[in-house]
């Protein structure tokens, strides 16, 4: 179900109407009448963006402020705080029915900000591309894209791979997770299934404390009950607890929902969940170009003592 959280081009009018009695406003304060306004839930306010940092609504509101105070709409108080300006005020006078960036591209200051210039010169109603999303969520989003595809790639270029390949794979990836220690002394046991997986044991810290026991199979086909039950008698004749089962392709929903009723802690780790781990812990996967961080003002800094 697609949660009806407004973008933040539709919150701008809201907001601004919410300043027009022309006190100081809070974000946070803003951020709960527009959540009133448009009746949100509980779980749309707690909705993340994709990255989880940041809650998708009270994001969105903060890059509303942001687009109206480069619009000279409204100004800076404090911390979080802000009025309506006389320019705000005469916007609201006029009784738009929208406001947006096409809307706010008529003001100077926000196209210069636009433009990176610091005259703006031109058609102020000149087109810009349409979007819902604030540039925060459009870097996300484009992340999100490009992560998906390398994990596709990878994930497919697994299977492709001879299975020796796959069993050493398995093993610097658990110990880029932390298992193990080293690769030279992570895993032994490893490759005596000759099925085409591996079965072994893995250290699961660097003293080799306690152990995790691994399968693996590299399979097209969904793995199921059978498969992960016969897992798990070989833990029990191992006197283990617990076991790591790994496959490029999928579990049946047998298979899943006997482990949730087993004392044995068994994580079975399919092709989509091994390629995202993959690229989580960099395991096949290598940096390219500078690295990319998203930065905000620290409010912080710029209050006064």
């Amino acid at each position: 179900m697609v949660l009806a959280i407004p973008d933040f081009q539709t919150l701008m009018l809201p907001l601004l109407r919410l300043a027009a009695d022309g006190v100081e406003h809070t974000l946070a304060g803003s951020v709960d009448a527009l959540a009133a306004e448009f009746a949100l839930s509980p779980t749309e306010l707690a909705q993340a963006n994709p990255s989880g940092r940041a809650r998708t609504f009270y994001n969105r509101v903060a890059w509303s402020t942001t687009y109206l105070r480069a619009s000279l709409l409204i100004e800076s108080t404090g911390r979080g705080r802000f009025r309506i300006t006389p320019r705000g005020s005469s916007v609201l006078a006029n009784a738009p029915s929208r406001i947006d960036i096409q809307y706010l591209m008529q003001f100077p200051e926000f196209k210069a900000s636009r433009d990176g210039s610091s005259k703006p010169t031109g058609n102020a109603g000149s087109a810009i591309p349409p979007s819902v999303q604030t540039p925060e969520e459009e870097f996300e989003s484009s992340y999100q894209s490009i992560r998906t595809s390398i994990e596709q790639d990878l994930l497919a270029r697994v299977k492709a791979a001879k299975p020796t390949f796959f069993e050493q794979l398995v093993v610097e990836l658990l110990v880029a997770m932390g298992y193990g220690g080293t690769s030279a002394d992570a895993g032994r046991a490893i490759g005596q299934s000759g099925d085409g997986g591996i079965d072994g044991v893995i250290k699961e810290d660097r003293l080799g404390l306690d152990t995790i026991y691994l399968q693996a199979k590299r399979w097209e086909g969904n793995v199921g009950r059978p498969v992960v039950q016969a897992f798990v008698g070989s833990l029990a004749g191992q006197h283990a607890r617990r076991g790591v089962l790994l496959t490029t392709s999928d579990f049946s929903g047998e298979a899943r929902k006997y482990v949730e009723g087993i004392e044995q802690r068994i994580i079975l780790i399919d092709g989509v969940e091994l390629a995202r781990l993959m690229f989580e812990f960099g395991v096949g996967v290598a940096p390219v170009g500078a690295p990319y961080v998203i930065k905000r003002v620290d409010l912080d800094f710029f209050e006064e003592g």
